[in-house]
């Protein structure tokens, strides 16, 4: 049985990339597709979002001295490189795809359109949106959130390569202990960094539950999707 039957995916760049710091690594985007494949199976209605960090990052190019809205522009194209890429690999396990952006590219995405977007959702496509928010200054976390609400997703699934949100980054804190839930504001007021705070805020005031759970461990989403409870949530304190 479901626990989820819309959902928007958020996964960085870096998950396409496998062991390498840059690009797309085909076996690791051919088995988050399969991951996803096998959701849309179940009839779950999805989403995605994805970064372009394997590809640029737009903070990183501010930092080495570029205009951030130059940098945050070329991130978001980045997102494009990698959505087309997603495209590629669900359609060849069969799973029908849209790209919409939300900056003008008709002749490789449809155009970000609210309606169209959810009727795609409605007939079993999975919608990957490209180019964050299309705007500069706002991360890829802050437009999964957008989206997730414009999409009236049950809730935003966050896919990282740790399993869930802790009290320290557990890679350089042996101590470290891990959340099994957390409220908004203990997430904002703590200062963890597992996903944007920005965004955290905006499924505050929506009332959007975040799931940020271990993408990279085979059936991780499928778990979570039938009920499992993996991860950490982030929700209201009734919620929690």
């Amino acid at each position: 049985m479901l626990r989820y039957r819309r959902v928007l995916l958020k996964l960085s760049g870096e998950a396409l990339s496998g062991e390498g710091a840059y690009g797309i690594d085909p076996a690791t985007m051919n088995a988050m597709a399969e991951e996803v494949a096998e959701a849309t199976r179940l009839g779950v209605e999805m989403g995605i979002v994805i970064g372009g960090g394997n590809i640029f990052r737009g903070l990183k190019g501010a930092a080495s001295g570029m205009d951030r809205v130059s940098a945050d522009q070329m991130g978001m194209l980045a997102t494009v490189i990698n959505s087309l890429a997603v495209q590629d690999a669900l359609e060849k396990l069969g799973v029908t795809t849209r790209v919409q952006s939300a900056i003008p590219l008709q002749t490789v995405a449809e155009p970000f359109i609210r309606r169209r977007a959810m009727r795609h959702l409605e007939k079993g496509r999975v919608v990957i949106f490209a180019a964050g928010t299309g705007s500069p200054f706002f991360t890829t976390d802050t437009a999964a959130a957008l989206r997730a609400k414009e999409m009236r997703a049950d809730v935003l699934l966050k896919g990282t390569k740790v399993d869930g949100i802790y009290t320290a980054d557990p890679v350089l804190d042996k101590t470290a202990t891990k959340y099994d839930r957390i409220t908004y504001l203990e997430f904002v007021e703590r200062q963890l960094r597992a996903i944007d705070s920005t965004a955290v805020t905006f499924c505050m005031e929506n009332g959007i539950p975040i799931q940020v759970f271990n993408f990279k461990i085979r059936g991780n989403l499928l778990r979570l999707l039938t009920g499992e409870q993996i991860g950490t949530m982030i929700a209201n304190p009734a919620a929690a």
